[in-house]
């Protein structure tokens, strides 16, 4: 997709994306994530406001990230803590952090918001060239599903109560397996249009480009607690690899 912008989505949402992410499982994640780790130091690409990096690091890990939204980045270094974590912005399909790590992390469909297959790719490839040898690469996203879409158009209620309503509209390309969507945020404040394209790929799509950067799925649960992934799954937590060389 030409003149793509990685810092657009952090532009948009930046001031509000801690609220529009308060029901996510959190404390499962951690929980996983350190035990994954090992002891060993943490990347997490696109760390944003510091969801999950934050309480990894009060956990005793060393955590570094890479984002490619300042405004992203501020938030996260307004809260307690948030200025000791070495954070460098840019594409995390591109842009190198100093040093070697245990674990490479990549959530809550972050992976998508890269424009192209191409640009997936290489971020599995820069994953691989931080990780120490044995080092493991996290991701978690979405299972694709187009039986959700009528006429490739979709509108979805995300959330509803007194205060607030969250409302999806997407459009499906699917010969660029590639979702338009656009998030409609309504509150006593007002009404925020929160856009969020997605280049969506399938979970044996994703083992495959792990294998062009050396590494291979060591596990796929249905989320952060581990649950068998299976044919009606709608999400996964995937654990690459990197092989010993």
């Amino acid at each position: 997709m030409g003149g793509f912008d990685a810092s657009a989505y952090g532009r948009a949402i930046a001031d509000v994306y801690d609220e529009m992410v308060e029901h996510l499982p959190t404390g499962p994640a951690v929980e996983r994530v350190v035990r994954l780790a090992e002891g060993g130091p943490i990347l997490e690409f696109g760390i944003g406001t510091g969801r999950l990096a934050l309480p990894l690091a009060a956990r005793g890990l060393a955590v570094s990230g890479i984002d490619a939204s300042p405004d992203m980045v501020a938030v996260l270094r307004g809260k307690p803590g948030g200025d000791r974590i070495p954070v460098t912005i840019g594409d995390f399909s591109e842009v190198r952090a100093e040093g070697r790590f245990a674990l490479v992390l990549l959530a809550f469909n972050t992976v998508f918001a890269l424009p192209s297959q191409d640009a997936q790719v290489r971020c599995f490839h820069n994953a691989a060239a931080h990780l120490r040898p044995g080092g493991r690469f996290v991701i978690e996203a979405w299972v694709p599903d187009p039986t959700a879409f009528h006429d490739r158009t979709s509108l979805r209620l995300l959330s509803l109560s007194d205060d607030e309503v969250v409302v999806e509209a997407a459009r499906l390309s699917p010969a660029e397996q590639f979702m338009h969507t656009t998030r409609l945020r309504m509150t006593p404040d007002g009404l925020r249009l929160l856009p969020a394209n997605h280049r969506y790929a399938w979970p044996c799509e994703l083992d495959l480009m792990a294998r062009l950067a050396g590494m291979r799925r060591e596990h796929r649960w249905a989320d952060w607690s581990g649950a068998p992934f299976t044919d009606d799954s709608r999400a996964h937590v995937s654990v690459y690899r990197l092989l010993e060389s």
